[in-house]
């Protein structure tokens, strides 16, 4: 009881006026560089999440180590470099995450007590890097936001696991809100149809159905009661339901599986070749999972997916940008913070 601080002799704890919150924006990831190296020190962090891969055992360790961190890296390094911002030297992802709070920080200046911030859950920036320069503006509250309109175990709850390990090393932590999925907001849900309906009007053609792309994952982690896929389809539902188009015209995909283990299907490739051998020679595509254009678009759908639909027999293949740090993508993001930060502004 020696080390009991007498009352009268403490100092009462001095608090500002309006306590600063933070926001931090957070992606899924990218390589620091588009090389070899620097795609295999990425592969390895992304590819030892139990949440990406859950059984994380000595057989996946093997593998893992032993055949696809030698082969993969190489193979993946070229698809970054035909996407690389060569400019900044960063990939498209960091340079529109980047952007997205520099605009978010703008739309809230008048909030002085507001800071934004942004980070990868896989790479750099890191989110303990975000959180670290949070709490040293003085920010005592924080608001995550994982820029992933639908939940998934592997992309939002990865998110927050990662924001909980970096608060059980503190021992003064900030209070903490984690944004909600959006995947049938109708904010989310305008301006993806904005989006496409402003894109259509660019194109030199007039496609004859358009195909969203999600991101897919291994059917098993949706029997063990991932919601993921009933968000992709309830957005698929009411972007058809305001676009006025039928599942003729708008299809569901699923893109980017990975390894020999069933995955949702449709699978996307397999789509673009049968619908370009039935005869369907116009299409676009819109990947309403990711809020900003990254490999899995730029790369995969733009380059890759329109090779197939065009090797089979189509014609005219446009890929439909994502959301980015365009006005009605900043719109969504805008309204989801403020929603989210009231009472705390």
């Amino acid at each position: 009881m020696n080390n009991v601080v007498p009352v009268e002799t403490a100092k009462p704890a001095t608090w500002p006026a309006l306590p600063r919150v933070g926001v931090l924006l957070v992606n899924l990831g990218t390589p620091d560089t588009a090389d070899a190296p620097g795609v295999r020190v990425y592969l390895k962090e992304f590819l030892s999440d139990a949440r990406v891969i859950e059984d994380q055992g000595l057989i996946w360790k093997a593998v893992l180590n032993g055949i696809i961190l030698r082969s993969r890296p190489r193979t993946k390094a070229l698809d970054y470099q035909k996407i690389w911002n060569t400019e900044k030297n960063e990939s498209p992802l960091k340079t529109i995450t980047r952007s997205q709070a520099d605009k978010l920080g703008a739309a809230l200046s008048d909030r002085s007590h507001v800071v934004v911030d942004w980070a990868m859950r896989y790479g750099n920036p890191s989110i303990k890097a975000g959180i670290d320069a949070l709490i040293a503006k003085g920010c005592e509250r924080i608001l995550a936001v994982p820029l992933y309109p639908q939940y998934s175990a592997s992309t939002s709850a990865t998110v927050c696991d990662e924001v909980f390990r970096v608060l059980t090393r503190l021992r003064n932590q900030p209070t903490l809100r984690v944004t909600p999925p959006y995947h049938v907001d109708a904010a989310y849900i305008e301006a993806l149809a904005t989006s496409i309906e402003a894109h259509l009007t660019t194109l030199s053609f007039k496609p004859e159905l358009i195909v969203a792309s999600f991101h897919g994952m291994p059917k098993s982690y949706v029997d063990k009661g991932d919601p993921y896929q009933s968000h992709c389809v309830a957005t698929t539902e009411a972007l058809r339901s305001r676009l006025g188009m039928d599942e003729t015209k708008l299809l569901l995909t699923f893109q980017s599986r990975f390894g020999n283990d069933e995955w949702l299907q449709p699978y996307t490739d397999k789509t673009m070749e049968r619908l370009a051998k039935e005869g369907v020679r116009r299409i676009a595509v819109v990947t309403p999972g990711f809020s900003a254009d990254c490999l899995e678009t730029l790369e995969e759908i733009a380059q890759e997916n329109a090779e197939i639909f065009k090797h089979n027999g189509g014609e005219a293949f446009s890929a439909i940008p994502c959301l980015n740090d365009s006005e009605p993508g900043m719109d969504v993001i805008r309204t989801l913070v403020l929603r989210e930060l009231q009472g705390w502004i």
